[in-house]
């Protein structure tokens, strides 16, 4: 092996650790994000669970007029 083609490969390894580090930081970023859609929906179940429980006629004779 010549020293040009070591280094192309050493170029070719350095890019592809790159390529792998950035890779896996979008993936931990994707992680987080679905946990975080998670948690809102989780959130918003709770809350219409809640609203469930209100009792029936509530806010119907609600007078809005100004």
């Amino acid at each position: 092996m010549d020293v040009a083609s070591i280094a192309s490969a050493f170029i070719a390894a350095q890019a592809g650790r790159l390529q792998l580090a950035a890779a896996a930081k979008l993936l931990r970023a994707n992680a987080g994000a679905s946990a975080d859609a998670a948690k809102v929906i989780e959130a918003a179940r709770q809350n219409l669970d809640r609203l469930a429980e209100v009792a029936a006629g509530i806010g119907r004779q609600l007078d809005i007029s100004v």
